[in-house]
């Protein structure tokens, strides 16, 4: 009974799905066993629809979106600027929780990836660096690591700057939809969108949530 408690408290007080969404992921982000809970599985698409999925870490959210960073010459980013779309999934298994989210890309302000990529590890930098031909064959791990002693030895001593192919993408999602496993298979679906152009609404099926969020139970 406790997770229809919590699911039906989603769908009468929440309204909207951010506040939700930062409530599963402190969860998750203090559950013993999960120990990258922003780690989160990213779907996008060729222009001619070829799909292709990864995982990567989630770096920042808010109202406006979620935000990730890569290197836009990786296969990831350049299908998302050729046909910026993308779906994101999180899957925590200890809580039997998770959370798709379905929205549309875009690039964050370069001032904002400097300001992240200053933050980063140094050794994380130097990746980056090494990793502007991010998806292009390599003959062996060994040229990966003379590629990385090189760059250190480059910038022994001096600060690394961005590679201006690297950068934030955020994802301004569209839906929102929130999953609570149940051990009978009658698991728990809520989820929050956007309403359709011209759509009319049965109120016995959609409810109205709050900043323009449509709230509605799905079937298992």
């Amino acid at each position: 009974m406790e997770v229809i408690q919590i699911l039906q408290k989603i769908s009468s007080i929440t309204k909207e799905p951010f506040g939700q969404f930062e409530s599963w992921f402190n969860e998750a982000r203090n559950t013993d066993g999960i120990i990258e809970a922003n780690a989160m599985c990213i779907a996008t698409a060729s222009k001619s629809g070829v799909p292709s999925a990864r995982i990567v870490l989630l770096k920042g959210f808010s109202k406006e979106g979620f935000t990730f960073y890569t290197n836009y010459n990786s296969r990831k980013g350049k299908e998302l600027l050729e046909n910026p779309k993308a779906s994101l999934c999180f899957y925590w298994e200890p809580l039997k929780k998770s959370i798709r989210i379905d929205g549309d890309v875009k690039k964050i302000p370069e001032k904002e990836s400097e300001e992240y990529f200053a933050t980063r590890p140094r050794n994380s930098q130097i990746a980056a660096v090494v990793g502007c031909n991010s998806s292009k064959i390599i003959p062996n791990r060994d040229h990966l690591n003379e590629s990385l002693s090189k760059v250190n030895k480059e910038l022994e001593g001096n600060s690394v700057p961005k590679p201006k192919d690297w950068g934030g993408f955020i994802v301004i999602p569209n839906q929102i939809e929130f999953w609570q496993g149940q051990t009978d298979r009658t698991h728990d679906r809520i989820v929050f969108r956007r309403k359709e152009e011209n759509e009319v609404l049965d109120p016995t099926l959609t409810k109205e949530g709050k900043d323009g969020w449509l709230i509605e139970r799905f079937a298992p």
